[in-house]
């Protein structure tokens, strides 16, 4: 007897063909956050390309540093809060480079921590004719091989080699110089921005003061948010001008507890990730700055006021502690079509989430693989009322009724779908007017 799977009922043999598949059943759901970019000029580092950090990267291997160095400091700080650092060294740099005799040594990558390395040759002492060669970064062994000749080292993490004029000899040490970290031209930045854009990520922090850039930057994301459709944010310092709520415009700085002052511009790594990681139902309105214990500049009540009806995200002082004022963004301009919640960071990343979540459900499940026909229709009509029951839960939305708020019609044209959603977002409590009656 003949059998198999069937698709339409055309069969000749007599058997049995059996169909199965799953349930169709909804797959959407909240995405996740945390994805944070910086472009910085670093002293190492491969130059011009997208490194993903996390917080249990081993950055000595790949910037040259450890965590606690200042020459990443904005680095720390963005790792504070975000759980993914895209990031892109801005500078090439010019690379420190050495020889001794019969050997030849450069620094992998251009930066002033190539002068920090050092080569030692050594006498094998357990293999005559032999020599132990060693790189030494700041003092510590980084790389050790064992060669008969300068011709058979091998490039390691921090240097390439070649032989030079003469033999290969035993030598005390040689360190490298001449490593220099190079200038940025805001070519580098836009090239760090093309570079990102067909990256994930939810907020990019731009460490300059430069008006330029920040209208670049400013551009960028407009683009992406208005036209592309990939809702994210920038931060920057001083510029709420930019009057957008895809713009965090940051007023001042902190002091961290050893003593350090970090200014506006080194602050917005700290917000970069702190934003980034903020879910869709948290607002960082009086979240502490982590181990900072003061502002950098401490602001009057008439100040604070005056900064946040700008549109200006400050840090003010509190208890031992620099604590957010309010988590808003740069947007001032209220109109009928678009109200004062969208200054509100929290909303933004709830009506962004939406945007994108969707996007990807879209592009995952439905384009070019469900009917424009009732049936499929109503399939993503249940995949939106499950994705916004889930934000219901966790109280990112409020007093949704899928059966009132969410609408999926036909087109005019066969592949063409509208969507019609009415949304609430919650926003946090940060204002209590409390009347007090004495009896």
């Amino acid at each position: 007897m003949a059998g198999g799977t069937w698709t339409t009922p055309n069969k000749v043999r007599p058997g049995v063909y059996t169909q199965i598949s799953s349930q169709e059943q909804p797959i959407g759901r909240v995405g996740e956050r945390g994805i944070a970019a910086l472009g910085l000029s670093l002293p190492w580092g491969e130059p011009q390309k997208m490194l993903t950090i996390k917080p249990g990267t081993n950055l000595v291997e790949v910037l040259g540093y450890d965590i606690t160095a200042p020459q990443l400091l904005s680095v720390k700080e963005t790792l504070k809060r975000a759980g993914t650092l895209l990031l892109y060294r801005l500078n090439s740099g010019v690379q420190a480079g050495g020889s001794v005799a019969g050997l030849k040594a450069t620094a992998l990558y251009g930066g002033e921590r190539g002068n920090d390395i050092q080569i030692v040759v050594e006498h094998a002492v357990d293999d005559p004719g032999k020599f132990v060669v060693s790189t030494l970064l700041s003092g510590k062994a980084v790389d050790k091989q064992l060669v008969a000749s300068a011709e058979e080292l091998q490039p390691n993490l921090y240097v390439t080699f070649a032989p030079d004029t003469g033999d290969l000899a035993a030598t005390a040490g040689f360190a490298l110089t001449g490593g220099a970290n190079g200038t940025v031209t805001n070519q580098e930045h836009v090239n760090f921005l093309a570079a990102l854009e067909v990256q994930d990520f939810q907020t990019v922090g731009l460490l300059s003061a430069d008006p330029t850039l920040k209208s670049l930057y400013t551009a960028f994301v407009k683009r992406l948010r208005e036209q592309e459709g990939k809702k994210v944010q920038a931060v920057m310092s001083d510029y709420p001008t930019a009057d957008y709520e895809g713009i965090i415009s940051v007023k001042n700085g902190v002091v961290l507890t050893d003593g350090t002052i970090l200014d506006k511009v080194k602050s917005v790594a700290w917000v970069t990730g702190a934003t980034a990681a903020a879910a869709v139902n948290e607002s960082l309105t009086y979240a502490a700055y982590d181990e900072a214990v003061d502002t950098d500049v401490r602001l009057s009540h008439t100040e604070i006021e005056a900064a946040l009806t700008k549109g200006e995200f400050l840090f003010s002082y509190s208890g031992g502690k620099a604590v957010v004022e309010q988590d808003i963004n740069s947007f001032t301009s209220i109109e009928p079509a678009k109200a004062r919640h969208f200054s509100k960071n929290r909303v933004v990343r709830v009506l962004d989430g939406i945007a994108n979540d969707l996007k990807l459900i879209f592009e995952k499940s439905y384009i070019g693989k469900v009917d424009n026909n009732v049936d499929g229709r109503t399939l993503f009509w249940a995949e939106c009322a499950a994705y916004f029951a889930s934000l219901q839960n966790i109280g990112a939305i409020q007093n949704f009724d899928a059966n009132e708020d969410i609408v999926v019609m036909p087109g005019t044209e066969g592949d063409v779908l509208f969507v019609d959603i009415k949304v609430q977002p919650v926003d946090a409590i940060e204002k209590v007017y409390m009347k007090v009656k004495v009896v």
